[in-house]
């Protein structure tokens, strides 16, 4: 059978190639040290634990203005939230058409800024949300005007979601909210963090557990420190919650389902993690496939040693075989909807992100003492993705997803004896 990628998405990737060269590389060419070898050092403020530097959220920021003006940034949005019900196939192909491009303003590789948006805060308020909460965040949350963090892991419980030892109690109308996050994203620029825990239940159950908006400022909440990580910029806190009271109407989506919020979140970024990766390892591989025709060693071109055109090989027949089955994937995804092919997204995950690290060591390699400096991307690219084997569920726990699946666990009687 021979498949292509439809029509509508291929025009779309050349507007928004066309857009990129007309708007966004020349607003990235004003402000090169933040694309250039001082990128790192540029973009993060030292003085400041870490975080972010102001002038780079700026720059950010103007990026998704004009994005958002031209009629790009919402696509994969619902109609509901002036989107264009992008589908789970094409953000596969647009955001692997982005990252191949390389790092740029367009797509940065910090956190998940892009000139198309990746929103799964906007989309749990808005499958989960009150009106009242839908109406006051998520909009803002669009036009960049204001942020929300997510509060699940934990010191003692990362990818042991239903282990969390933060608590929620009732108080009259209120809850009292008890407990410690780690790598809270997004804390120091939010006005408010979407934080889970347990208001019922048993530990290791998901049921009992309970999602809540809560403000920042409030009494209780303090960030004691900021994890500075292996790609900086970072916002990456550390938060205490000591007796923080919120009202009932901070409550997201019912009172002990608010996993379901994260499950949500969760499968919206896995699929989207591995196109990314995937970019990123075609990238590091067109880059040294180019480097290998120009460099000549011991008198003949890089190319014509098979060390180094097997390496490629090697990685330019994992990236077809894995495209094939992404794009499988995603199209699964939009006929039979997210949880239904949650091993496949899974085994892509797994696999995308472990290959972008292994293409971007050997790009390291084959371009030499120059692919180790940073006037490459590719050490960027490495600790970039390095985070997406851990972000969203480790390797892991990737393929204890796949041997649910695999072995039918959940759904047969268990034997003892």
């Amino acid at each position: 059978m021979d498949w292509t990628i439809p029509d509508d998405i291929q025009s779309f990737v050349a507007s928004l190639d066309a857009f990129i060269e007309a708007e966004i590389t020349p607003l990235e060419a004003e402000h090169p040290q933040f694309f250039d070898h001082r990128r790192e050092w540029a973009r993060t403020d030292w003085e400041r634990d870490g975080y972010p530097r102001k002038e780079w959220l700026e720059l950010l920021h103007e990026m998704r203005r004009r994005s958002d003006a031209a009629g790009f940034f919402r696509y994969p949005l619902p109609a509901a939230l002036s989107g264009q019900d992008g589908s789970n196939l094409a953000m596969a192909v647009i955001r692997e058409h982005l990252v191949a491009r390389g790092s740029g303003l367009h797509f940065p590789h910090t956190d998940e800024h892009s000139v198309v948006a990746n929103l799964p805060v906007a989309l749990v308020l808005h499958a989960y949300g009150t009106s009242e909460q839908q109406e006051r965040w998520i909009e803002p949350l669009i036009t960049g005007a204001a942020e929300i963090a997510f509060g699940l892991t934990e010191p003692g419980h990362g990818s042991d979601a239903t282990f969390l030892e933060t608590t929620a109690r009732r108080d009259g109308d209120d809850w009292i909210i008890n407990g410690a996050k780690r790598f809270n994203s997004l804390v120091d620029q939010a006005e408010v963090d979407l934080v889970f825990a347990r208001t019922g239940g048993r530990d290791g159950k998901a049921e009992g557990i309970t999602a809540f908006l809560v403000r920042t400022d409030a009494p209780g909440f303090s960030v004691p420190f900021n994890h500075w990580c292996f790609n900086m910029p970072s916002d990456h806190p550390e938060v205490h919650l000591d007796d923080v009271r919120v009202p009932a109407e901070a409550v997201v989506g019912e009172v002990g389902r608010g996993l379901d919020c994260a499950q949500l979140f969760i499968h919206e970024n896995r699929i989207r993690q591995a196109a990314s990766s995937l970019g990123a390892a075609q990238y590091c591989i067109d880059r040294s496939v180019e480097y290998a025709q120009e460099r000549v060693v011991f008198g003949k071109p890089l190319r014509d040693h098979q060390g180094i055109q097997w390496q490629l090989v090697e990685l330019q027949t994992d990236a077809d075989f894995l495209r094939n089955t992404l794009h499988k994937t995603a199209a699964m995804m939009d006929a039979e909807g997210k949880t239904a092919v949650t091993d496949k997204v899974a085994m892509v995950n797994m696999r995308a992100n472990q290959l972008a690290c292994r293409a971007a060591d050997r790009a390291m390699q084959i371009h030499g003492g120059m692919g180790y400096t940073r006037a490459y991307q590719f050490e960027h690219l490495y600790r970039h993705h390095r985070r997406y084997r851990i972000t969203e569920g480790t390797d892991e726990v990737q393929l204890r997803r796949i041997a649910s699946r695999l072995f039918d666990f959940g759904r047969r009687p268990t034997t003892t004896g």
